[in-house]
């Protein structure tokens, strides 16, 4: 199928319904954002992000330390919105509370 020029004339995609927003102060999606900064914060230390560099580094001190930077990095990351896992798993705990039932 060849795209047509005129971005307007492609089909819209199927919507889903409108869920809502979770409520951010319940205590399960406190731990879908617990979840979500661990991941981040997994994903960050993978990245490089913390190493130190060999020309100029803290030592040992910095080695060590560098693991609660990351951390707190990636909370502040999903308080600022992160990157939409914690709804979905809030989403994911959600259902498999009702299937439970």
């Amino acid at each position: 199928m060849q795209m047509p020029h005129d971005l307007t004339q492609l089909p819209l995609p199927k919507s889903r319904p409108a869920l809502g927003k979770p409520d951010l102060d319940s205590p399960l999606m406190q731990q879908a954002r617990a979840l979500e900064a661990s991941f981040l914060s997994e994903m960050l230390g993978h990245a490089g992000v913390g190493d130190t560099s060999e020309s100029f580094g803290g030592g040992v001190g910095e080695d060590q330390f560098a693991s609660f930077l990351r951390d707190e990095e990636a909370r502040q990351m999903v308080a600022h919105g992160g990157i939409g896992l914690a709804e979905q798993l809030f989403r994911a705990m959600v259902k498999g509370q009702k299937d439970a039932e």
